[in-house]
């Protein structure tokens, strides 16, 4: 076998390995549009690691773990699950013509922060944007994933001039 077939042979591999994980996992509670007040999440304690377990490798240490994780980022947001539920969520409101409604329904398709909207392309901008119901034609209406891009970055000067002053 040449290296190009091997290496498309392995991403196939890694794919459908991280596919299994993300259809295997508990998946995350959908959020109702209704006005009625949601029910208190119970509190879990946080398992013990076992005295001989391995520590967890962190993203980015090493061409597999960055391969893995670059997997995750771009498979999560199509998948409809959050690939980093441990990093904290942004305030998407920031973004003109998102209010707290719509941000409900982004976080229950499993889009918390700036940096998943700046990452969509046009196709998973659509594929998104087909799952919002009420909020369907918003995303490219009031140009979400651009206005991301600016927060996301932290370059508050250019999204005021695109999009004005930011509230």
């Amino acid at each position: 076998m040449s290296n190009t077939t091997l290496i498309v042979a392995a991403i196939i591999a890694i794919l459908a390995i991280v596919g299994l994980f993300l259809l295997l996992r508990k998946p995350t509670q959908r959020v109702s549009l209704s006005d009625a007040a949601p029910p208190a999440p119970a509190a879990k304690p946080a398992p013990e690691p076992a005295p001989s377990a391995k520590p967890v490798a962190k993203e980015g240490h090493g061409i597999t773990d960055s391969a893995a994780a670059a997997v995750l980022d771009v498979s999560g947001p199509v998948l409809g699950v959050d690939a980093h539920p441990d990093l904290p969520s942004d305030d998407l409101t920031r973004i003109k013509g998102l209010g707290p409604k719509a941000q409900t329904v982004l976080a229950g398709l499993g889009v918390h922060r700036f940096e998943q909207l700046a990452a969509l392309d046009p196709a998973q901008a659509a594929e998104l944007d087909a799952r919002l119901g009420a909020f369907k034609g918003r995303i490219f209406r009031d140009r979400w994933v651009e206005q991301a891009r600016y927060l996301e970055q932290g370059d508050i000067a250019g999204f005021e001039k695109e999009f004005g002053k930011l509230s």
